[in-house]
């Protein structure tokens, strides 16, 4: 394995955060392994499927319309402050992480009161913030959950005629645009080490989502796709997984589309159409938080506290490990956030020791490493976004990184906005929709 040294130490302390550039030698990327036998796609071939129509312009699933967090249009801002460009602020009531999403005139976010007992649904109205209905099951037992995850971590999605929420123990609910719950669908107890956090997948007229369970739960780990519709199952496959908290993507490969899992020490290529299990990559670590991303016909998994990243070329079969895996670093992934690929680099947290990781997408080549912030464990939840070439990534603290997107450190400005956070945002028609631990809020220009 080579070894690439990266840019001499720099300490600056810009609006109080201190940076350092890392001086060490960070490995570089392992080689490409290409077996003759399995003809790679190409960059073209490979693409995270997008949301279509009008659905492109609100937020309506986790990360957005591209579902990796990439911001269309204009009109954000990129500074502001507990009070400057804070348009509105309102109280969240009940606990969660779940990140907010948009459509129309509505905020959807999830949210858990009575320890956890009783989960919902809520709608919020885009102009003041003011909550328009909450949608909840019966109440039933609170998961046993880690502190900081919280009984209410999974995001929404919507199609503009039904929000799907998935609630744990509470099971899977669809409520139309004023709250009515369409249907329910209950999974028994769910027995999750640290309790759940994944969010629900909408691909066509199907809602997607995994859980993997801990040994002797009443139901075991699965992937399953639903009716959007009816909620009736359209298929289940079995997983032998025990912890992770991830969501699944859908991709299309070289003309058919794939459901990608990213969890405990592998990373699956489902079928679409009929969940059969196409193809595995091995080298993640235990534990599994971040959604994957894609760019460059790579899908992008990364694991583990700190642990490596995987780039593998999908539409494989069987077990690709030494076939398809392009390049994978040794270590430096982000623990709970994802990554972000935006023109030629991906970039990546480490929430871990609060450094930044910019590598060469394509390739793995290591670009720089910078400090964001305190060196402090678990310190980053949120997951990044970009617009405008600038990329923001939100610490657990509520300061906000801007970083000029590109192959070197340049840290533009950090946004304080005074208050634990842990979701990402949503960003719809130049205003930015934020959750912290208390409150949702609106960020934007006059």
């Amino acid at each position: 394995m080579a070894w690439k040294p990266v840019a001499a130490t720099v300490a600056l302390l810009v609006t109080g955060a201190v940076l350092l550039v890392d001086t060490g030698a960070v490995p570089a990327a392992f080689p490409a392994t290409i077996a003759a036998a399995h003809p790679m796609p190409t960059a073209a071939e490979v693409q995270m499927i997008p949301v279509e129509g009008e659905a492109e312009r609100h937020w309506s699933r986790w990360r957005g319309p591209s579902g990796q967090g990439l911001v269309s249009g204009s009109g954000y801002v990129d500074t502001w402050s507990d009070t400057d460009n804070v348009l509105w602020k309102v109280a969240v009531p009940g606990r969660g992480n779940s990140s907010p999403i948009v459509w129309g005139n509505q905020i959807f976010l999830t949210t858990a009161t009575d320890g956890g007992a009783r989960v919902a649904l809520l709608a919020f109205d885009r102009n003041d913030g003011r909550q328009l209905w909450e949608a909840a099951p019966a109440r039933t037992s609170a998961e046993r959950v880690h502190q900081k995850n919280g009984h209410a971590s999974g995001t929404a999605a919507t199609d503009g005629e039904r929000v799907y929420a998935y609630l744990g123990n509470h099971g899977l609910i669809a409520t139309d645009m004023q709250g009515e719950i369409v249907w329910h669908r209950d999974f028994g107890q769910i027995h999750a080490s640290h309790g759940t956090a994944g969010s629900v997948l909408l691909y066509g007229d199907r809602v997607i989502f995994y859980q993997d369970m801990q040994r002797g739960a009443q139901v075991g780990s699965f992937i399953a796709a639903l009716d959007a519709r009816t909620g009736e199952t359209v298929w289940w496959t079995d997983r032998k997984e025990d912890t992770g908290w991830g969501t699944p993507i859908a991709i299309r490969v070289d003309g058919h589309d794939e459901i990608v899992v990213s969890s405990q020490y592998m990373v699956y290529g489902y079928s679409a159409s009929t969940g059969e299990e196409l193809w595995n990559a091995g080298g993640n670590m235990f534990e599994v938080i971040p959604t994957p991303v894609v760019g460059h016909g790579l899908v992008f998994s990364s694991s583990g506290r700190a642990g490596p990243t995987l780039a593998i070329r999908p539409g494989g079969r069987g077990d690709v490990t030494d076939t398809h895996v392009a390049w994978s670093s040794p270590k430096g992934s982000p623990f709970v956030p994802s990554t972000l690929v935006y023109g030629e680099n991906l970039y990546m947290i480490n929430d871990m020791a609060s450094v930044l990781t910019v590598y060469r997408a394509a390739s793995g080549e290591v670009l720089y490493q910078g400090r964001l912030g305190l060196a402090q464990r678990e310190s980053f939840s949120a997951s990044p976004v970009v617009f405008d070439g600038k990329v923001f990534l939100t610490n657990d603290g509520g300061e906000t990184f801007v970083i000029a997107a590109g192959d070197e450190f340049k840290l533009l400005q950090v946004n304080d906005i005074g208050e634990r956070t842990l979701a990402s945002p949503a960003l719809v028609d130049g205003r930015w929709y934020v959750r912290t631990e208390g409150h949702l809020l609106a960020l934007g220009g006059d």
